[in-house]
């Protein structure tokens, strides 16, 4: 009902308590695993950036763009991490391996489910 919007608002003061020990909502196990894809991505470009060249350029550019499928909430964002993480092993294996074919994610998703 209309209550809701009071809570809205009540909760759009509270914005500042993000990211604090007073955020009740970021101790949860999905908050957590959010913030160690983060720390996790950043770790993995920057390793992509010391060894990038023409030749694997393509490669790392899918291996950039990973993060935009991870979706949803619950479930829905634990298989759409595995799906991302099993495809940036095979990613990773062919940015080693310099070779430059690339398979769409959204291809391998299909395959996967």
């Amino acid at each position: 009902g209309p209550w809701i919007f009071g809570a809205f608002r009540v909760l759009a003061k509270l914005k500042f308590l993000r990211g604090t020990a007073w955020d009740f909502m970021g101790r949860s196990v999905e908050r957590k695993m959010e913030r160690q894809l983060i720390g996790d991505y950043e770790v993995k470009i920057e390793e992509i950036l010391t060894t990038l060249n023409t030749n694997n350029y393509a490669v790392a550019v899918e291996i950039a763009c990973l993060p935009e499928f991870i979706r949803g909430y619950g479930h829905v964002k634990d298989n759409n991490v595995a799906v991302v993480a099993r495809r940036d092993e095979e990613l990773r294996r062919k940015y080693a391996g310099g070779e430059a074919q690339v398979v769409k994610i959204q291809e391998a998703a299909d395959v996967l489910h």
